[in-house]
């Protein structure tokens, strides 16, 4: 498997506007809900796809298979802009590694390291 284009120190950055559905509201105040951190995940998963999968050779894809050291370390309320940096860390054999930030403005809110490995869809 070619691997070429998939270069260690690739940086993405994605910006999401924070809606109901990538919410929470554990407190059941109205005006409380905030970014829920299975969505927070979820918007990292997708800026390590959309870093790496277009350069993939034809016929594969990833799946992750490791969250470590995540962190939500700040509230991030509804129509909040966040945006998700993912940088490509390791490339080993069929394996991706990437460290993820996620900032709303200069805030931090969330870290974690994520491991994708390279499988074909065939």
């Amino acid at each position: 498997m070619n691997l070429d284009k998939v270069e260690v120190g690739k940086i993405t950055e994605m910006a999401v506007e924070i809606t109901e559905d990538l919410s929470t509201n554990r407190t059941g105040k109205e005006g409380a809900e905030v970014l829920s951190t299975p969505s927070l995940l979820k918007l990292m998963e997708q800026c390590c796809i959309q870093a790496t999968d277009h350069l993939l050779p034809e016929g594969h894809t990833t799946v992750g298979y490791a969250v470590d050291k995540m962190r939500h370390i700040a509230p991030t309320s509804m129509g909040s802009s966040v945006k998700i940096k993912s940088i490509l860390e390791e490339v080993d054999r069929n394996r991706l590694t990437y460290t993820l930030e996620a900032f709303e403005g200069d805030k931090q809110i969330g870290s974690a390291i994520h491991k994708r490995a390279i499988i074909s869809i065939a």
